[in-house]
């Protein structure tokens, strides 16, 4: 099992409560990586939840992805994160007793020699 390099990612989303008809957005910086940046990605997922008196049923899909950067980024440089959501795939948040509809951005960083590093935010995404 190969070891991971060491690296050192930093960055913000502007807000995780999102008006569903404006951009997400935001900036990453790669400050160091012993490997080499392959790609960095924001992947959006729908996870739908229900549930009754058994337990709960749990559906994560992937619902866009964006790769926001190709080949090795420049150390200290900003990469700007800026994602519509898509119309046809998303609404807002919603919660009741046995029922959610929730959403995630999952930031991938993906390494030479195929080591892959994901950050999960949740999102909680309303109308205006």
């Amino acid at each position: 099992r190969a070891l991971l390099p060491k690296f050192l990612v930093r960055g913000h989303l502007n807000s995780t409560n999102c008006v569903i008809t404006q951009p997400l957005t935001g900036e990453l910086v790669v400050e160091s990586s012993e490997a080499a940046v392959r790609s960095i990605e924001l992947q959006l997922v729908r996870v739908e939840t229900c549930g009754c008196a058994e337990g709960y049923a749990r559906d994560a899909t992937e619902i866009q992805n964006i790769q926001i950067a190709d080949g090795d980024v420049c150390r200290g440089l900003s990469v700007p994160i800026y994602m519509v959501f898509p119309r046809l795939f998303t609404c807002p948040t919603l919660e009741t007793t046995n029922f959610k509809v929730e959403f995630e951005v999952n930031v991938v960083v993906l390494l030479q020699g195929d080591h892959l590093i994901t950050e999960n935010f949740p999102l909680k995404l309303c109308r205006m």
